[in-house]
């Protein structure tokens, strides 16, 4: 086995039961799979960590055959049941916080901080799931029938297909998988490609509850390229949910395939995401705000902050402050508790950010900070500012890489109409001490995004609310709120317990 870093990671294997080289498929038991190997890479060295063999497209029928067997007796569990499998699953998680957590910084690249951070984003989504067991509400309504009543129902749906990003390796499969659980669905998780072993370590963990419970096979695993995995998965019509994660160009793909099977398709795709900033604002706010969004995960989440929009009377103050700041982000190894900004996923991010800025200064842009790869092993980037003019098309794209586009605006109304004008609509948000620009910014004619806030950065949403944006993003919903409905189908329900047969709308039919 390769040691990646200074850190050896064999007893963070270990602790997760994951060898040297480990079976990609997961149905109940690990299949031996017949795949190539896919290697694990540490984007803090660009070095191997460990392999990993591919599901074949044989070793993916297995996978979906098992899960809806399992969804056969699943389904049948009562609801807080099926609750409290997921609890136990966020007792386990609590037990292998720590080695997960690292294990996420070393196999994506994030600093340590929040590896961590995201294992307890899943432990707060079991919890969360938990207490949705207990609350799969349906509506009483009252029928225009006499001696009639009509409820809804909610059964579960099926078997749902959980294809996910490397960015949040593992917080997304809860997003999705918890909540799925308790509605009683089983699944089917394709995870990405850069980051194997962290779903290896999650089926592992989900595998032991699995057993101590006499759960059925419904937390189950295929790793696999889009030939044998992700297409078949996609277009099976045994899986009535695709939720997926990723870029848009990938969801166009996805979303086109389910529909074409009338499936159902949770889509959690491109971000944009833009601040407003007053001359009115909490300038220190702004600062902390804009500076984690736009560098924390190097720039690779959905949610970064790419484009700051600040009015005039603060805008060289602000430009200043954050030059500044983006100097004074410690870059390095993302195990280092004194890291801020750790490499990107691979070398294609890397040239995909060079690219973004070549393109950037052709279209009229100055790099005021930033701009270069960093000589030294690993997939490493500085933090880039951009002044940017109105109009410059690259400026409408989603560079996955810590680049941040400067705008200056006069009023209110010209800066909303440049954050709305961008194809994708997922977080925004706006710095100011005004009520009533706060209001005007979520109201109807404000933002156009599906997160919006007031005074808090673009990064950061709690798992409480419905996580998701509009347009280009894919307007799926996933994790708090009624979200819990996309995993299962209504079901109207009517009983008439009297003598007669009235007809609905006072239509009359008598033999």
């Amino acid at each position: 086995m390769t040691v990646a870093t200074a850190t050896d990671i064999r007893p963070i294997l270990a602790e997760l039961g994951i060898e040297a080289e480990n079976p990609g498929a997961f149905n109940g038991s690990w299949i031996e799979t017949g795949g190539e190997l896919l290697h694990s890479v540490d984007p803090n060295t660009g070095e191997p960590i460990a392999a990993v063999r591919q599901a074949t497209a044989e070793d993916y029928e297995k996978v979906i055959a098992a899960s809806v067997e399992a969804f056969d007796e699943w389904r049948t569990w009562p609801a807080p049941k099926r609750g409290e499998v997921v609890r136990l699953l966020a007792d386990e998680l609590r037990k292998h916080k720590d080695a997960l957590g690292k294990l996420v910084t070393l196999e994506m690249g994030k600093i340590v901080s929040e590896g961590l951070g995201e294992v307890q984003e899943m432990i707060d989504m079991a919890d969360l799931a938990v207490g949705m067991s207990r609350q799969l509400y349906g509506l009483s309504m009252h029928s225009e029938r006499p001696q009639h009543r009509m409820y809804e129902q909610w059964h579960p749906l099926g078997t749902v297909g959980i294809i996910t990003a490397f960015n949040f390796p593992v917080a997304v499969w809860a997003w999705n998988s918890t909540v799925a659980a308790v509605c009683g669905d089983s699944m089917v998780w394709k995870p990405s490609s850069q980051t194997p072993l962290t779903a290896v370590a999650v089926t592992k963990i989900a595998e032991r509850v699995l057993e101590a419970t006499g759960a059925p096979p419904v937390f189950n695993l295929a790793i696999g390229d889009r030939h044998a995995v992700g297409g078949p998965l996609v277009a099976d019509h045994r899986a009535p949910l695709i939720s997926a994660t990723g870029s848009t160009s990938m969801g166009r793909k996805i979303g086109t395939v389910v529909a074409e099977r009338l499936g159902r398709s949770l889509l959690e795709l491109g971000g944009n995401n833009g601040i407003i900033v007053t001359d009115d604002a909490d300038l220190d706010l702004v600062l902390r705000a804009a500076v984690f969004a736009s560098v924390g995960t190097a720039g690779q989440r959905c949610t970064t902050l790419r484009r700051l929009f600040l009015q005039k009377g603060i805008a060289a103050e602000m430009t200043e402050r954050l030059r500044q700041a983006f100097g004074s982000v410690r870059i390095g190894d993302p195990m280092d508790p004194g890291t801020l900004m750790g490499p990107l996923v691979n070398r294609k991010a890397v040239d995909d950010m060079m690219n973004a800025l070549e393109v950037a200064k052709c279209q009229g842009g100055e790099v005021l900070y930033g701009g270069n790869e960093l000589d030294r092993p690993g997939f490493f980037v500085e933090p880039t500012l951009v002044k940017a003019k109105v109009h410059m098309p690259i400026t409408c794209e989603e560079t996955f890489a810590p680049i941040l586009y400067l705008f200056e605006f006069d009023e209110l109304d010209e800066a909303i109409e440049m954050h709305n004008s961008v194809p994708q609509g997922l977080s925004s948000a706006i710095f100011t001490l005004n009520m009533r620009s706060a209001e005007r910014f979520l109201a109807t004619t404000g933002s156009d995004c599906g997160i919006a806030n007031v005074n808090i950065g673009t990064s950061g949403a709690e798992i409480g609310g419905a996580f998701g944006g509009e347009k280009e993003t894919g307007g799926g919903r996933e994790a708090g709120s009624d979200s819990w409905k996309l995993y299962m189908r209504r079901q109207t329900c009517t009983l008439n317990w009297g003598e007669e047969l009235p007809l609905a709308q006072g239509v009359e039919f008598d033999l």
